[in-house]
C-alpha cells in the first residue's frame, strides 16, 4: 500500500505555539483518528511484545493515553506519574529542570514494586529531562525499565542520548529535525 499513512502523517504542526519560535508537535489529531491512533498504539507496543512486563508508566498528561491504551493491549496496568500535588495518596517526588525553570513529578510510593518490569511511555522526547525524571522514580521504587516508548522524538534537542546514557533503550515511531 504505496499511500498508506504513517504516525508522522497524523500529527499537525501548530507554528509559534506555545510562544513565537517554536514548531508544537500536536498529537491530538493522531488520537482523534482511529485509524492514527491505533497505529500509534500497535507501533508503540510492537517492541515489547513478548517480553516480560509488568506495569506500563505514562508521564502527564498526553503519556496517559498512549500508556493506558498500551497497557490495556498488554493486558498489563497502568501507572501514572503526575505533576506535583496531583496524586491523592502517599508519594515519592522527583525535580528536574525545564528550559526555563524547574518542575517536580511524583509516583504512588507503592504503584510498582521491587523486580516488576516496566515499560515507560510518553508522547514526546524533546530533551529528556520529564523522562529522566520519571526513570529515577521508577528506580527508586526498585523497578527495572525494560524500555522508553514514544511517539515522537526530536532529536536535535538530545533526549534520545540522554537517555541512552543512562542505558535506556529508547523506541520512537517518527522523528521531527531542527525542532
Amino acid at each position: 500500500m504505496p499511500n498508506a499513512k504513517t504516525v508522522k502523517d497524523y500529527i499537525r504542526t501548530i507554528v509559534d505555539f506555545p510562544h513565537e519560535g517554536i514548531m508544537f508537535r500536536d498529537v491530538t489529531t493522531l488520537f482523534a483518528d482511529p485509524r492514527g491512533l491505533r497505529l500509534a498504539v500497535d507501533q508503540l507496543l510492537h517492541p515489547y511484545a513478548g517480553m516480560a512486563i509488568d506495569k506500563v508508566v505514562g508521564l502527564e498528561a498526553r503519556g496517559f493515553i498512549l500508556g493506558g491504551a498500551v497497557a490495556h493491549q498488554l493486558g498489563k496496568g497502568f501507572v501514572p506519574i503526575r505533576k506535583k500535588g496531583k496524586l491523592p495518596g502517599k508519594v515519592i517526588s522527583e525535580e528536574y529542570q525545564l528550559e526555563y525553570g524547574e518542575a517536580i513529578v511524583e509516583i504512588h510510593d507503592d504503584a510498582i514494586t521491587p523486580g516488576e518490569k516496566v515499560l515507560l511511555v510518553d508522547d514526546l522526547l524533546a530533551s529528556g529531562g520529564t523522562a529522566e525524571a520519571g526513570i529515577r522514580l521508577i528506580e527508586r521504587l526498585g523497578g527495572e525499565i525494560v524500555g522508553c516508548a514514544f511517539v515522537i522524538d526530536l532529536p536535535d534537542i538530545g533526549g534520545r542520548a540522554r537517555l541512552e546514557a543512562l542505558g535506556m533503550d529508547v523506541h520512537a515511531l517518527c522523528a521531527f529535525e531542527g525542532d
